[in-house]
């Protein structure tokens, strides 16, 4: 059967009926523009019409009454006002307008990248949260990931701050290798080169990771709102320590999450124990820990490098010696073994006789000790004994006579630290980056945030005997004879050091107590001698048992590289 041609106004009318659109659609657009104010204030009314009512539904039935008499005594008022219907009748379009504005638009939802990088996340976490044997997996390939991921957040590159993950409870949350795992797929899935931390919640089965900010390193040496025995090592996050001190930055004054550690006789972590790579600001927190100690104690500076960082301090008062050398070092350091045990044995007669301690014994004795491998070192070539030997006594009795000792080695030397100062040690800093390993081999756990491979000077973590691992920026004590330090923290640093105190002989360096005096040079030792066999004969002076450290370095740390 031959086909009929269409009638001619269907096969003809189709540009017709298109362009008759266009025209349509162009004049409704033109009349919305015209209309748009019109348009507006009826939909303010309709808003205010529909909060009115809301409103009179909503009063009680008794209260009614008393309501419309006052609106008819306000309306009253109105039109005996000059001018009043009409003020009336503008107040109610310009709130009408008001009202009917229309607002921007809120996204509530992630856009299609977000979504796209959300479920990458989701299908990478099903192996480790899956198992064959569930009849209604939480994480299956294919699942609907909104069912997992409860809260999350992008920043303005489409890369996520902040994820909320809900986990099946057959998964080993309590290994810690199993949490390594996530942690890292979490961490290179999200971007690499911020610091991740990741919050557990074991009990509900709840994983919330959130990126961290860079800490500041706008802080600089200066006073610091402390009392005695109460020594700042740094500024962490404000939701991590319950403490903040005002300071000084390089946008004015701010109150500063403080790390603060407290020695003295009633401290757990009498003695500190730094470790990082070179360049890494250890050298600058012993300098940041001996400007704040000077004001109230005397301070021994031992420097195994020999780099002379510590040549700032050196006849300053307070100081009682910045030793470098080899036989100056041993006899410093011997010196302190003997003060120690002098101010042991002076407080215990004291006590026995009921008399308060000596001032002299009361004075805090802070010991310095920076890289004390190269002294090792330098001691054995030469037939000596190890310097660390003699930093026993003051580390296991340095509590009850008010002596403090610091430890800054690197990491490539850490396996050379004795065990006297592995145990005693139960405060803890790595500074500069490192690998979760290495933190744990010093800090004795795992951090609960992610290192980041490049980090600037002074930026670490930080564990006070058995608490919780913090990161931490130490405040920047440059030394002030360096030419590569800045003019601004040079100046921060020379204003904090004490008085020079009067010049001695070369040949005979002098190491100064409150009441005594013994040379450090070549004739020290006899001196020492002499002092302690004019000491009082302790009576029966009990010997403090050793504290319990932190985690102790468990094995060699490798070297960096």
């Amino acid at each position: 059967m031959a086909r009929r041609p269409l009638p001619r106004i269907l096969s003809s009318g189709s540009a017709q009926i298109a362009r008759s659109r266009e025209i349509a659609r162009t004049a409704a657009d033109s009349a919305t523009d015209v209309l748009h104010p019109l348009i507006t204030v009826s939909r303010g009314l309709r808003k205010l019409a529909a909060t009115a009512r809301a409103k009179w539904a909503a009063t009680p039935k008794e209260r009614r009454g008393p309501t419309l008499f006052l609106v008819a005594a306000c309306l009253l008022v109105v039109v005996l006002m000059p001018y009043g219907p009409l003020l009336a009748l503008v107040t109610l379009m310009g709130a009408a307008a008001w009202k009917g504005r229309e607002r921007p638009v809120v996204r509530t939802g992630p856009d299609d990248a977000e979504i796209a990088r959300l479920k990458g996340l989701y299908e990478a976490l099903v192996p480790y949260f899956s198992v064959p044997d569930d009849p209604s997996p939480l994480f299956a390939h294919g699942g609907d990931w909104s069912g997992a991921f409860a809260e999350y957040a992008f920043d303005d590159d489409g890369r996520l701050t902040r994820l909320k993950i809900a986990y099946p409870p057959y998964f080993t949350d309590g290994e810690p290798d199993a949490r390594a795992c996530i942690e890292h797929l979490l961490h290179a899935k999200s971007g690499r080169g911020r610091e991740y931390r990741f919050d557990w919640d074991e009990e509900g089965n709840r994983l919330v990771m959130s990126v961290l900010p860079a800490l500041p390193t706008t802080i600089a040496a200066q006073r610091f709102v402390t009392v005695p025995g109460e020594t700042v090592l740094g500024f962490t996050d404000a939701d991590a320590v319950q403490r903040t001190v005002p300071v000084v930055a390089a946008d004015g004054t701010e109150d500063a999450p403080a790390v603060v550690w407290r020695t003295g006789p009633r401290s757990t972590e009498p003695h500190l124990l730094v470790v990082g790579q070179p360049g890494s600001g250890t050298t600058s927190l012993l300098r940041s820990i001996a400007l704040q100690a000077l004001p109230h104690g005397d301070v021994l500076i031992v420097e195994g490098g020999g780099t002379g960082e510590y040549a700032c301090l050196t006849g300053r008062d307070g100081v009682l010696a910045v030793e470098c050398g080899l036989s100056g070092s041993l006899a410093s350091l011997e010196w302190a073994a003997h003060e120690t045990e002098r101010r042991l044995i002076a407080a215990n007669r004291a006590r026995q006789a009921g008399h308060p301690a000596p001032e002299d014994t009361r004075r805090p004795l802070w010991i310095l000790v920076d890289r004390p491998s190269i002294l090792g070192h330098l001691a054995a070539a030469d037939g000596r004994g190890d310097p660390q030997e003699l930093l026993q006594v003051p580390l296991r009795h340095g509590r009850a006579a008010q002596v403090t000792v610091v430890v800054a080695e690197q990491f490539d030397s850490a396996d050379t630290l004795s065990e006297a100062v592995r145990s005693h040690t139960r405060a803890r800093i790595v500074l500069g980056p490192a690998t979760p390993e290495q933190i744990a081999a010093v800090l004795g756990t795992e951090p609960h945030t992610t290192p980041t491979p490049q980090v600037p000077a002074g930026r670490g973590y930080a564990r006070l005997g058995t608490g919780p691992v913090l990161r931490l920026q130490v405040p920047a004590t440059p030394d002030p004879y360096d030419d590569a330090t800045s003019e601004t923290h040079r100046q921060a640093v020379l204003d904090l050091l004490p008085e020079r105190r009067t010049a001695t002989p070369a040949t005979a360096a002098t190491l100064t107590t409150s009441t005594t005096v013994i040379t450090a040079a070549t004739t020290a030792p006899a001196a020492v001698e002499k002092a302690v066999a004019s000491a009082p004969e302790p009576a029966p002076a009990p010997r403090a048992q050793p504290d319990p450290g932190p985690a102790p370095l468990h094995a060699p740390v490798p070297a960096e590289g």
